[in-house]
């Protein structure tokens, strides 16, 4: 049964003539599974993933392009021509035959774009105003441009109501149309600038262009902002009158209100939420323009639990709530919540995988679902095997847990091996710098499911032979992780790593120098950790960039957190020598560009420079395994059965995952397991 606290999320809800069948929504992002502009396969199966898990109604096309002076920057949707119709239909049949509604956003990006993509054609603003976070210098629309938008917004609607959609959003912040009503985009002195009526033109033109071509069975929504919280920007006051008049003009059915102003890359991380900044923090903007208005009102803004959720509804602060990044996490939540099983859902952490590697220009997947979108690989719900196997899996971070999951809901009898006294593996490292905490909630559920799930765990087990010969098991998996790799230069015995460091081996206080050679999360928490307990941190880097293989939204919250701790950066900077100097050291760095050296005087070297495989136990075992421990790789990336029968007189199938191949991420490690078990 489930919490009578969560069962407001599970009211229907009569949006125009449409009914939801609850209040939970995914709401539009763009997940880079296009192929020229179309939601082929892989975009659809990922949307009725959702749709079978019980979602009210699934929003697609995050940030739909309408024309082509408009082009893709993150794999977005086209709808600027009719190619796209037929594409939209078998999206939308596929999402409807599983119960839920299905709406598509749609936008001109206006400066929010690249000039140097698509056709080439100059970006268009209302006036001639950069943005940082996509760089190009638009040029100030002519009345001719206007005319032009105006027709392509109700040209895209129409396209979309005849692919099948209930309804269709414009995405008015940030993008072209917020462009015109923000005073921080436009300063023209026409008839489209000034007074808060002048910057509402082009938005009612649109509204009104898009109503008439859809005509009243389509659901409208406006995603609009109810503060730009930035100096300059669109206060609520303005954005409670621009909802007013809008609601005025009688063709909106649901407004869809977010916060900020995502013109650099702390903005866009203040709007898409990654762990280390609080969550929901605008809840109470939306309440105050759900207050002012009549129609109803969605929020998204960082709202991954639902007792948050359950709070907005039954306070009357929103009437639906967005869970976009939670159904990313885990698609299945609201069927899991009516099942009364809300302690079993994959509670989305924040990890902000998903949206980076989108701003990275990657296809989308989530740092603890390898499951999400690779529905065509293999499902959420993992099948039963034909036969009962006994699968030992050899360590218990990330990846042996999850192999240790897929394995015993495959049902076979799972026996996990850790060599310490505790589960969890490098993320009890990872959730050392207090930005990054939350991670270890990946952890919490992995071992919670294994409990569920009666898996036999022995602690302080190291494995050898004398261990496989007594479990005798059918298949053998190897999760043992990696070790710190050594830093081979002179006076590399003095530097510690940042395992050490964060495992409290290695007690560093005073002036620290750390040198991040791979640019990932795992610097920053070093960093981060050393100076929240009082050390000046210094941080060196080969790279041109701080945290180079980060995304927008998780290094500009790391890096706030560490400029705000007082530490200082030294990109294009290795490391080559350290020597004793009196009781501190000498450490010699070396610009990359011009071998420039320096010398730093610090209490401690810090060094981040990846792992090396920790795979004795893999290798003690390749002799005696009936696929001599490889895998067939496009067996593996196809979701077929990856061992091949190289020696059939072998004892048991033998695989690696995670670092005990090479040092990589989370992700990958979680995304190894899952598809080497799932036909296990």
């Amino acid at each position: 049964m489930n919490s009578p606290a969560l069962s407001p999320l599970l009211e229907p809800f009569t949006l125009k003539h449409l009914t939801l069948r609850n209040r939970i929504v995914s709401t539009a992002h763009a997940p880079n599974y296009v192929e020229n502009g179309h939601p082929t396969d892989r975009y659809r199966l990922y949307h009725e993933e959702k749709a079978k898990g019980g979602v009210g109604l699934t929003m697609v096309g995050g940030s739909t392009n309408i024309a082509p002076d408009s082009p893709s920057v993150f794999g977005q949707l086209y709808a600027g021509d009719d190619s796209i119709v037929p594409w939209f239909q078998r999206l939308t049949d596929g999402v409807k035959q599983h119960g839920a509604a299905i709406m598509c956003q749609i936008t001109h990006m206006g400066r929010r774009t690249a000039w140097d993509d698509g056709h080439w054609l100059p970006v268009v603003a209302p006036s001639g105003v950069r943005e940082r976070a996509h760089r190009a210098f638009p040029k100030t629309m002519e009345q001719h441009d206007i005319d032009r938008v105006v027709d392509d917004f109700a040209a895209a609607a129409r396209r979309c109501c005849d692919g099948g959609f209930d309804g269709i959003e414009l995405l008015v912040h940030s993008h072209l149309l917020g462009q015109f009503l923000s005073p921080l985009t436009n300063t023209r002195d026409d008839d489209y600038g000034g007074s808060l009526e002048n910057r509402m033109r082009l938005v009612l033109a649109v509204l009104a262009a898009v109503r008439a071509d859809v005509g009243s069975d389509c659901v409208v929504s406006v995603r609009l902002t109810g503060d730009e919280l930035t100096d300059g920007g669109l206060a609520a006051s303005e954005c409670v009158a621009v909802a007013q008049q809008l609601e005025r003009s009688g063709a909106v059915d649901l407004f869809n209100v977010v916060a900020g102003a995502p013109y650099d890359d702390l903005g866009l991380a203040d709007w898409v939420r990654p762990m280390g900044i609080p969550s929901a923090p605008h809840l109470g903007i939306a309440g105050t323009l759900r207050a002012a208005v009549s129609v109803p009102v969605l929020h998204a803004g960082g709202i991954a639990d639902l007792s948050t959720a359950a709070h907005a509804v039954s306070t009357g602060l929103v009437d639906l709530v967005g869970m976009t990044r939670a159904h990313i996490a885990d698609p299945h939540l609201v069927n899991k919540l009516q099942r009364g099983e809300e302690t079993r859902i994959r509670a989305c952490v924040g990890l902000g995988y998903c949206v980076d590697r989108v701003n990275q220009g990657k296809p989308s997947v989530c740092g603890q679902n390898a499951a999400t979108g690779r529905e065509a690989q293999f499902p959420h719900r993992v099948l039963p095997a034909e036969r009962r196997l006994k699968v030992l899996v050899v360590g218990g971070g990330p990846g042996g847990l999850e192999a240790a999951r897929v394995c015993a809901l495959r049902g076979h009898e799972v026996v996990l091996c850790e060599a310490t006294h505790q589960l969890g593996g490098q993320l009890r490292l990872a959730c050392k710098g207090p930005t990054r905490r939350q991670i270890w909630g990946v952890a919490d559920w992995l071992i919670a499911e294994i409990e569920h799930l009666d898996v036999t765990v022995r602690f302080d087990c190291v494995v050898d032979v004398s261990v496989i010969d007594a479990e005798r098991p059918d298949a053998v998996i190897v999760a043992t992780g990696g070790w710190p790799a050594p830093i081979d230069i002179p006076g590399g015995d003095y530097v510690v790593s940042s395992w050490d460091v964060l495992s409290g081996e290695a007690r560093v206080q005073g002036e620290v120098l750390l040198c991040d050679e791979v640019g990932d999360q795992a610097g920053a928490v070093t960093a981060d950790a050393m100076a929240h307990a009082g050390c000046q941190v210094a941080m060196a880097t080969p790279d041109r960039t701080l945290l180079h293989d980060l995304g927008p939204t998780t290094s500009s919250v790391a890096l706030k957190r560490l400029v705000a701790g007082g530490v200082t950066f030294m990109p294009l900077h290795e490391l080559v020598s350290v020597a004793p100097e009196g009781n501190r050291l000498r450490a010699t760095l070396r610009d990359v560009l011009t071998h420039t050296p320096t010398d730093r005087i610090v209490d401690h070297v810090v060094s981040e420079h990846g792992a090396v495989p920790n795979d004795e136990v893999y290798r003690s075992l390749v002799s005696r395994a009936r696929n001599g421990g490889q895998l067939d790789h496009r067996a593996l990336i196809d979701g077929a059965f990856p061992f091949p029968e190289t020696h059939p007189d072998g004892d048991f199938l033998l695989v690696r995952v995670g670092d005990s191949i090479a040092s990589r991420n989370l992700h990958a490690a979680l995304l190894d397991a899952r598809r080497v078990c799932h036909r296990l």
